[in-house]
């Protein structure tokens, strides 16, 4: 039997963080204060959602743990705390997406290229923005480490400002009809699928760098491999702290015959796959 909990997300300062939201019904009362994310920002008032009390121990319904589940759903749910702000308004501009889309014959979008560090990411990266260059097409790059230069420099390599780090890329280019090309590890599925949830349909293609941990190791461009087998790293994606792959991705590159495509003949399947989506015009 359900035990019925108090509600735990109906304070503003909570944020509502989930992959899967069922979508029958408006939001009850004692959760309209939330602030949502992932499928629930998508969704927002349209979805439904119910909080129970479950078991750390057992996953099912109980009185133990303090952080509560979606109805018929054993996702936990990622809470942070987000800033409060008061007296904002939202204004439309009126050169929208339909006019951005027929000034620069492209559709906007995020290229997510995700996998372990020395996969070859920002090598892609750079590759696939080249090549729509010289297709007459405007993109930009937002690399891992750059964005700590910058934009995220204060935060940690902990689990939840990696999903903030995701977060705040994946709103700077939702609706900016660039072609986005982000370089991140991005190691939890969860992270990734919020980000594709807070983009318009269609508007997120994840290509993942199926690359064997060994030959990234064996690669390490920055030395980070040696430093964390040394114990000067902790938290290192692939050493200690996972890296979860994605299981239904546009776009996966991986090795034929223990050899890995050159950076061309990798950007060159991602722009055939644009253009065949008709991204590209």
């Amino acid at each position: 039997m359900e035990a019925q909990a108090q509600p735990l997300l109906c304070t503003v300062d909570r944020t509502v963080h989930c992959r899967h939201v069922p979508v029958t019904g408006g939001v009850p009362a004692d959760l309209a204060g939330c602030r949502w994310r992932g499928a629930a920002c998508a969704l927002k008032r349209s979805a439904c959602l119910k909080v129970y009390a479950t078991s750390s121990a057992s996953g099912s319904p109980g009185p133990e743990t303090e952080k509560p589940t979606l109805a018929g759903n054993t996702h936990k749910l990622l809470e942070s705390t987000d800033g409060k702000s008061t007296n904002i308004f939202w204004h439309n501009n009126p050169a929208g997406k339909n006019e951005r889309v027929k000034l620069l014959n492209q559709k906007g979008c995020v290229v997510w290229i995700t996998g372990l560090s020395g996969s070859g990411k920002s090598t892609l990266a750079c590759a696939l923005s080249q090549e729509l260059h010289n297709r007459g097409h405007l993109s930009y790059i937002l690399d891992g480490d750059n964005l700590r230069h910058g934009l995220n420099r204060d935060l940690s390599f902990k689990p939840d400002d990696r999903a903030e780090n995701i977060r705040q890329v994946a709103k700077l280019f939702a609706d900016a009809g660039l072609i986005c090309i982000t370089s991140l590890i991005s190691p939890y599925r969860r992270d990734r699928d919020a980000c594709r949830y807070l983009l318009p349909r269609s508007s997120f293609i994840e290509v993942f760098l199926n690359v064997p941990l060994e030959v990234c190791e064996g690669r390490d461009p920055k030395g980070l491999y040696k430093l964390a087998r040394d114990g000067k790293i902790k938290g290192f994606t692939g050493i200690d702290d996972p890296y979860e792959a994605p299981t239904n991705c546009e776009i996966v590159i991986g090795w034929h015959d223990g050899m890995c495509p050159s950076p061309k003949a990798t950007a060159d399947e991602v722009v055939f796959y644009m253009t065949k989506n008709g991204y590209l015009t």
